[in-house]
């Protein structure tokens, strides 16, 4: 996970105070946000970006933060569904170069 994603998240969920447990949350949320994003979009996402995965994640962790996590892909289905195709086009084209 790369080093400034915590505290971008935290910033992003307004978590301004420094507590060891609620970093340790925070950090299995990222971890298992990362992992669902590339799993949808088929490939390995590089999250340090300012694009769609990462705003993708942010929100993935704001759901998963509220314990809302079962509406996140109803309501980001539009978006995920584009990070899997760009995901995939770009896979495809740099295949082909």
């Amino acid at each position: 996970m790369p080093e400034d994603l915590l505290n971008d998240v935290k910033n992003y969920l307004h978590i301004t105070w420094q507590d060891e447990a609620t970093d340790k949350n925070i950090t299995g949320i990222i971890k298992r946000g990362m992992t669902r994003l590339q799993t949808i979009a088929g490939v390995s996402i590089d999250f340090t970006q300012e694009d769609l995965a990462r705003s993708l994640l942010f929100d993935y962790c704001r759901y998963a933060n509220s314990h809302a996590l079962e509406m996140f892909e109803k309501n980001f289905s539009a978006e995920l569904l584009s990070l899997h195709i760009n995901s995939q086009v770009n896979t495809e084209s740099e295949a082909t170069q």
